[in-house]
């Protein structure tokens, strides 16, 4: 009997701290209905992190912030990898238990990958980081089909806004690196119910969006980047930043001397590590806090 309570504590326990998966599509996502591979996940020792490929059913997991603090302001989080894998930890979770303490309402989205021929996705990825042109096009239809389910992932928290205790009016999205790109495709080929209310791309690769015009009615963006980037991405951020300036919007830029690419929520011992507390500034200047 006692074992049983045990049992009972540590499984109540469990449940109440297990997140929520929601299937982002209802059977086949359109674009993808004939792959069948499954989802995996491993420790990258190239990357140093925990990292998830070969998704083909997106999803979004959902990080509820404690009650009391909840302010009604959403963001879908889409980590990077590549298009290949995804940095669940530093650019996905962390995320969102950061996002959590400032009383907001994450979503981590799982979007479509690039099906992995191994069972090491990065080993597969490291060697075309030295031609992106065919990287670029390996990528290509992907990156479509990850666009998608980044517009379908704000569709879905605006859907279900009273679900969630959120405001339909402050749902926004972040993304790192590919998820970066995922970001802002969202921003750049959104209409209605999908558009971003705030966006932050985060050293994003926008070299891979087929379509970068700042939309008419183009919401605020918070970006950030290291100069110091290995694979050179802090162009795109600057070129963003400036295309919002050009048109008339709204956005702010951080570029850090140090940091590389990839530093997320990573521990690093430098000033790059600020950025989340900045955004988080910018997040209160936007009346979100």
């Amino acid at each position: 009997m006692k074992n049983k309570i045990i049992f009972l504590l540590l499984f109540s326990a469990f449940a109440a701290n297990a997140q929520k998966v929601i299937p982002l599509y209802q059977g086949k996502a359109a674009g993808s209905e004939n792959w069948n591979w499954n989802e995996k996940e491993m420790f990258s020792e190239t990357f140093q992190t925990q990292v998830v490929y070969n998704v083909s059913q997106p999803t979004l997991t959902v990080y509820a912030p404690d009650k009391a603090l909840a302010n009604g302001t959403a963001v879908i989080v889409c980590p990077g990898g590549g298009f290949h894998t995804l940095s669940i930890n530093s650019e996905g979770i962390e995320v969102a238990k950061w996002l959590n303490s400032k009383g907001i309402t994450a979503f981590v989205l799982k979007y479509r990958l690039v099906k992995s021929e191994t069972d090491d996705p990065v080993k597969e990825l490291f060697p075309l980081f030295n031609n992106r042109k065919k990287l670029d096009s390996i990528n290509a239809p992907v990156v479509t089909l990850a666009i998608a389910d980044g517009l379908a992932a704000i569709q879905y928290a605006r859907d279900h806004a009273t679900e969630y205790n959120i405001e339909k009016n402050k749902i926004g999205i972040i993304g790192f690196s590919a998820g970066g790109t995922v970001a802002a495709g969202t921003v750049y080929n959104s209409k209605g119910n999908n558009r971003p209310d705030f966006a932050a791309p985060i050293y994003a690769y926008t070299g891979a969006l087929k379509n970068t015009v700042v939309p008419a009615d183009a919401p605020p963006l918070f970006i950030a980047a290291a100069s110091d980037d290995q694979l050179g991405l802090a162009p795109n951020s600057v070129k963003t930043y400036s295309d919002w300036l050009a048109a008339g919007k709204s956005a702010e830029l951080h570029i850090y001397s140090k940091g590389g690419h990839g530093f997320g929520m990573r521990k690093l011992n430098l000033p790059v590590e600020s950025w989340i507390e900045r955004f988080g500034d910018w997040l209160k200047l936007q009346d979100l806090l």
